[in-house]
């Protein structure tokens, strides 16, 4: 349990840092908007170009891989340069490359160079920007900080696939896309200049000692990049990430055609998408609260887990209006917390010293898996003309996703280790 001054210095670095995880909260909730629109546009696309789901998930794919080999590139600028300066100018272009996607002709081509376009200005607004902020502001209340910023994809998941609902039916779905980046973006770049400041030692042109000495106890505290790949309870925590990702991000993704699927009306089904985003909003609050208090990673081994249940009450016989209903909150619990858990476990089992490259190769992870989910959703619909098949593999791998997570060891003490090392005497001293 947390001690008297442990919540004296949480309490302390939420007077100071509400405003970067205010700033950092809306930025992911602008990075998410293309994915949790992407089912709403499904349909008019297929009509407009006569696309099968599979193509136009595959622009889903096309950003995943770019994702793959440069994220943790990203994620090393983000430790030399700090999160800032990568997302104004990231969150300016992807208002850009959202509004290009009404120039669609019907050419695949063309829309996998758009697809290409926005998959690169979001590399500057991935999660690894916002967490990496966030965890360099917050310590003692790192996880409830967390799970503030990363309910900008809840709050994305809410409300997005209304407001898109709405926009194509008032103007068509050329306009809803300009109408998305725009109404959502410019508010989010204002933002991110005003709020999203990065501490002391980041800031150009302040070499104060105790700037100097923050940077250096930072930096010292944690695992090598490649001290990462052969950590335990980092390994499982990224394997569990690649499964769940898959599995999550396929059905969130063809959440809406799996609920028309079993005869929910399409607009009833954007709201009881919106119903998940409410719980995942809820998940990310109550699992921040938790990981600050109790193992992190039993929190989210049990979490994981339980999204089995949301597979199984989707299928026949088990389906019906309430277990629907059901279903999609513990879906939305679930999908919310694990980019959460990936971030908080790999701050606590890999320290802040590399953070922005090892946390990269997790979102790389997660490129993976939420790149594939979705196309093999698409794949086995068009198949099988139904997503049973997807529901039912979903049950075995949910439970693994947990099982992975469960008894991951105690935190290092990475503080302890930042001490000693900045305060050893050099060589030339010695």
């Amino acid at each position: 349990m947390k001690s008297s001054a442990q919540s004296e210095t949480a309490a302390a670095e939420w007077r100071a840092g509400w405003p970067v995880v205010m700033a950092a909260m809306a930025g992911f909730s602008f990075y998410s908007v293309g994915s949790y629109t992407t089912g709403l546009f499904m349909e008019p696309l297929a009509k407009a170009f006569g696309w099968g789901r599979a193509q136009i998930s595959a622009g889903l794919l096309i950003t995943s891989l770019m994702t793959i080999p440069l994220s943790p590139a990203v994620g090393a600028l983000i430790d030399r340069w700090g999160s800032r300066r990568l997302a104004i100018p990231g969150t300016a272009l992807a208002i850009a490359a959202i509004a290009a996607f009404g120039l669609a002709n019907g050419s695949m081509a063309q829309w996998l160079l758009l697809w290409t376009f926005y998959g690169l200005a979001s590399l500057a607004i991935k999660a690894t920007v916002w967490t990496a902020a966030t965890s360099n502001v917050f310590t003692a209340g790192r996880g409830l900080a967390l799970g503030a910023v990363l309910c900008g994809a809840a709050v994305t998941q809410t409300i997005a696939p209304v407001i898109a609902e709405r926009l194509i039916a008032a103007f068509g779905w050329r306009q809803a896309y300009v109408w998305l980046a725009l109404g959502w973006g410019g508010p989010v770049l204002l933002l991110v200049v005003l709020f999203l400041v990065e501490p002391a030692y980041r800031r150009k042109g302040q070499p104060g000692a105790s700037s100097v000495a923050a940077e250096q106890k930072i930096m010292a505290g944690g695992l090598g990049f490649w001290e990462a790949f052969r950590n335990p309870p980092l390994v499982r925590v990224g394997v569990s990430t690649l499964i769940f990702m898959f599995l999550s991000v396929g059905v969130l993704i063809h959440q809406v055609p799996i609920l028309t699927e079993a005869g929910v009306s399409r607009s009833h089904a954007a709201l009881l998408a919106g119903l998940g985003g409410v719980a995942g909003v809820l998940g990310k609050l109550v699992t921040g609260w938790a990981s600050d208090r109790a193992d992190a990673a039993t929190v989210g081994a049990l979490t994981l887990s339980s999204t089995a249940i949301a597979f199984l009450l989707l299928l026949e016989p088990f389906r019906s209006p309430a277990t629907i209903v059901v279903a999609m909150i513990i879906i939305g619990y679930g999908a919310g917390t694990k980019m959460q858990i990936t971030a908080y476990l790999t701050s606590r089992y890999g320290g802040m010293r590399n953070f922005g490259k090892i946390f990269g190769v997790m979102a790389s992870l997660m490129a993976v898996g939420g790149g594939l989910g979705p196309i093999a959703a698409g794949a086995v619909y068009d198949h099988f003309g139904s997503y049973a098949h997807l529901l039912i593999i979903g049950i075995p791998g949910a439970l693994i996703c947990g099982l992975l997570l469960f008894r991951l060891g105690s935190y290092p003490n990475w503080n302890a280790q930042a001490d000693a090392l900045v305060s050893a005497p050099s060589p030339e001293r010695a």
